[in-house]
């Protein structure tokens, strides 16, 4: 079943003809920038699978568990839609919230709880982490 995402202005558009690999909510402190203050909550998905129409622009960063990312936003609008880490170029990262339908799959982990502000809550039947762990096969 194909799937479909893009930003709020609709300039970039995104096909991803697969399933999820895997959903995580992060709390890592690039994560709280990206998210406003709250955490992101990241789908995982092949990379083969995701076509892209519309400019995205990048931008390359070292994450706080020192993987080298690059996060990709509407130059438009400035929605942030994607992460891809350059160790895992065959995994693409879509924002939940830019997908049409962010119901598809929610988090399945909490990862980055140390880097959690206080006052953010967590679901408790979701398994917690407090920083990153093994990447989504």
């Amino acid at each position: 079943m194909a799937h479909e995402a893009g930003c709020l202005c609709g300039a970039v558009r995104i096909l991803i003809d697969a399933e999820p690999i895997v959903a995580r909510q992060c709390w890592c402190r690039l994560c709280q920038y990206l998210g406003a203050g709250s955490g992101t909550v990241n789908v995982i998905f092949p990379t083969e699978a995701v076509t892209t129409t519309g400019e995205v622009r990048w931008h390359a960063s070292i994450a706080d568990s020192g993987n080298a990312m690059r996060r990709g936003f509407c130059p438009q609008c400035g929605t942030p839609i994607f992460s891809m880490a350059e160790s895992r170029p065959h995994q693409t990262i879509i924002r939940a919230g830019a997908l049409d339908d962010p119901g598809l799959i929610g988090p399945q982990a909490v990862i980055w709880t140390q880097a959690a502000p206080p006052w953010a809550l967590h679901d408790p039947d979701l398994p917690q982490y407090p920083a990153q762990i093994p990447p989504a096969t």
